[in-house]
Order: C-alpha cells, then sequence, then structure tokens
C-alpha cells in the first residue's frame, strides 16, 4: 500500500482578498456550541492554571 501526500496550494492576490470576510463566514457556518468551544479553548490557553479571567478591563454599554 503506497501512500503519497497531495500538494496543496492556494494563491490570493493580496491587495483584493479579504481575510476577515473568510473568517467571518468560517465561523458563521459553525454552530454556536463549537464557537463557544473555540473561544473556551482560546481563553484557557491564555490562563495559568487556577487563574481566572478578569473581568475589569470590559466597559458596560448602555442600550439605546
Amino acid at each position: 500500500m503506497s501512500r503519497e501526500i497531495a500538494m496543496v496550494k492556494a494563491q490570493f492576490d493580496i491587495k483584493t482578498y479579504d481575510q476577515a470576510g473568510e473568517d467571518l463566514k468560517y465561523w458563521l457556518s459553525k454552530t454556536p456550541q463549537e464557537r463557544i468551544a473555540a473561544v473556551t479553548f482560546l481563553v484557557h490557553q491564555q490562563l495559568e492554571p487556577g487563574e481566572r479571567m478578569d473581568k475589569t478591563v470590559f466597559i458596560r454599554r448602555k442600550l439605546k
């Protein structure tokens, strides 16, 4: 049984490529549970064991 690795290449024009739009489409295609799991994973990567997230830096906005 032989195994081969296929080369994959995506080439974009850096001046016209919209990375933010592609990221938005990707995350909107995920379920809310998958999005929450991804955010939780990223937060836990930055915190030390036993450390809690400091929420005091966020400012509450008044709804109009």
